[in-house]
């Protein structure tokens, strides 16, 4: 596919705690609130499917990352697959994605952070995180690094705290030693939603899982190239043995109809439980949790803008880097995308915002299906790989085809394909005009 690039410094262990750190967010805090709505006590399900398909996505990419290591990772992979304009319009839909996405994290982590400071407006806490997520952005790859691997060690600790104080409860309940706490029966029959609760709580399934993409930005920084399949295998075996443990511990601690999308089902398992300060530890985790995937997504866009603009499919000026760490134009575009996001949120109506995060989310798994497809142009798929590409799609299939009964997902679906027909669009002005 191209040149081999030059080695880098990380190593695959590094890459899987950087994977877990860009991944475990709100979207699994909370969302896997969503989830449980949706999906009753079935909701493992959903959770086992989603990771099946993230990780069909997640080896896909990371072949063609060993392949060719690109720093513009799958739009570069899709240009080179069907052309400009798959390159085109890859890149400016996971921007977009991830731009919106920035934009509502900062919103969950000013009113995660109203709970202990209920007195200060959300704008001025919303300002305050983007400034400290933009300055780690800043110290460039390696603060970037260093950041998101202490993060990541700190959430995942928080879960494994979680599970084990579930498991002690548990435990005292069933040898008559909780002090009158008994284990929740509530959550029977399994398939209490049926099949179509399975369904509907797949999308949020999905997004508990998103940030694995940018791991195939940063397989560039690889050491060792070949071992870009491992570092995502062992990743994803961590992270997903976690959230199915935690889940299943929510389960056994609370009814599924107490959980609501208000709270977190962490907090909700807990509270019934009366342990000092739960709720305390708990909402310092999802701070810590959804500070460190909204750096991500900041740091996705400042490197997809960065390709695009190597590719002169955005301004050029956007990749110039002069002798910082990270491209200060790209970085200033970046920024005022922060700056237009949040006030969009600040705005609008919770339900209105609700809808283009929903949107945001949608969009970014167009972007996994896509490198499927490529890879699929691209390389030579054997036929187990075949099989593959094509559960992965029926899995990502199943999420998107989800949203079509349910009224804010289904409003979240009308606008991101508002947005995909504006990137059409965009797509065929730009390169009608240059092959005229």
């Amino acid at each position: 596919m191209g040149e081999e690039k030059d080695e880098g410094q990380l190593k695959w262990w590094q890459l899987s705690l950087l994977g877990i750190g860009c991944t475990i967010g709100t979207g699994f805090f909370l969302g896997s609130g969503i989830a449980i709505q949706k999906s009753g006590p079935a909701v493992l399900i959903p959770f086992i499917l989603a990771a099946i398909g993230t990780y069909i996505v997640y080896s896909k990419l990371a072949k063609m990352s060993v392949e060719d290591a690109d720093a513009g990772s799958f739009r570069s992979y899709a240009k080179k697959a069907f052309g400009k304009w798959a390159g085109f319009s890859n890149g400016w839909i996971y921007a977009l994605s991830e731009m919106l996405i920035t934009g509502s994290q900062l919103m969950a982590l000013g009113l995660f952070t109203q709970f202990w400071f209920p007195t200060i407006s959300l704008w001025i806490l919303v300002a305050i995180y983007a400034g400290l997520g933009l300055a780690v952005i800043l110290t460039g790859m390696q603060g970037f690094e260093k950041f998101q691997n202490i993060f990541g060690a700190v959430k995942a600790a928080a879960l494994l705290m979680f599970i084990i104080v579930a498991v002690v409860i548990i435990v005292k309940a069933m040898t008559g030693n909780g002090g009158g706490t008994e284990l929740v029966e509530h959550n029977r029959p399994f398939f209490s939603e049926g099949v179509s609760g399975i369904w509907h709580g797949l999308l949020y399934a999905f997004y508990a899982f998103g940030g694995i993409e940018v791991m195939g930005f940063l397989v560039v920084d690889l050491k060792d190239k070949q071992s870009a399949p491992k570092a995502g295998r062992v990743m994803l075996i961590v992270l997903t043995g976690m959230y199915v443990a935690s889940i299943a511990a929510v389960l056994a601690l609370v009814s599924w109809q107490n959980v609501t999308a208000d709270e977190s089902p962490f907090i909700t398992a807990l509270n019934a439980y009366q342990i000092p300060l739960v709720d305390d530890l708990l909402n310092g985790v999802m701070i810590v949790a959804g500070f460190s995937t909204m750096v991500a997504s900041m740091y996705a866009t400042l490197t997809m803008l960065t390709s695009l603009a190597e590719d002169h499919d955005a301004p050029p000026v956007l990749a110039k880097k002069g002798n910082w760490k990270v491209p200060i134009p790209a970085f200033l575009f970046t920024s005022a995308a922060v700056i237009v996001s949040v006030v969009i949120a600040l705005l609008l109506p919770d339900k209105i915002f609700e809808y283009v995060t929903t949107a945001a989310g949608l969009m970014l798994i167009f972007n996994w299906a896509f490198i499927l497809v490529t890879f699929s142009k691209l390389m030579t798929p054997s036929r187990l790989e075949w099989v593959q590409i094509a559960t992965g799609l029926l899995i990502i299939g199943a999420a998107v085809s989800g949203t079509i009964t349910e009224g804010v997902s289904r409003i979240g679906l009308i606008i991101s394909g508002g947005f995909l027909v504006i990137i059409a669009i965009a797509t065929w002005l730009r390169y009608r005009k240059s092959d005229s």
